[in-house]
C-alpha cells in the first residue's frame, strides 16, 4: 500500500535531519550511525516501516554510512537516476512512501558486486532472526 502524507504531516513524524534527509534528499554527515547493533535484525524505513535490508546483508565499506550488498527479499527498494552534485548516481528510494534512502554502487562485496549506501537516519533496526 502507497504512503501518501502532506508535508506537514511528514514534518511532524520526523526529526529535522531524517525529514531533510528522506523527504528532501538530503545526505547526512559520515560516521554518524555508526551505534546500529550487530545482532540479527532487519531494518525498515524510518518513514513507513516496510522492511528494506537484513543485517546479514550489512558490511563495513569504510565510507561512513550503513552499507549493505543487497536489499531484503522482496524489498520496495526503487532506483532512479540522480545527476546532482555534478555526478551521475543511482538513488535509492522506498517505494512504499518515497522515501529517499541514498544511492547504490558497483563495488561492493561478492556475490552482488552492490554497495548500498545508505543514510542511517533513514533507518530504524529491528532486532530478531529477520522472518516477517
Amino acid at each position: 500500500m502507497k504512503i501518501t502524507k502532506t508535508d506537514a504531516e511528514w514534518r511532524a513524524q520526523l526529526s529535522p535531519l531524517a525529514y531533510d534527509v528522506t523527504r528532501k534528499r538530503g545526505t547526512e554527515r559520515p560516521f554518524t550511525h555508526d551505534d546500529f547493533p550487530q545482532t540479527p535484525g532487519r531494518y525498515r524505513c524510518t518513514c513507513c516501516g516496510a522492511v528494506l535490508f537484513d543485517q546479514a546483508d550489512k558490511f563495513d565499506a569504510g565510507c561512513g554510512w550503513p552499507s549493505f550488498s543487497q536489499t531484503g527479499a522482496q524489498a520496495p527498494v526503487g532506483e532512479s537516476l540522480d545527476l546532482s552534485h555534478g555526478m551521475r548516481r543511482t538513488e535509492v528510494h522506498c517505494t512504499e512512501c518515497g522515501a529517499h534512502l541514498g544511492h547504490v554502487f558497483p563495488d561492493g562485496p561478492a556475490p552482488t558486486g552492490l554497495r548500498y549506501c545508505i543514510n542511517g537516519v533513514a533507518l530504524d533496526f529491528e532486532p530478531g532472526d529477520g522472518a516477517e
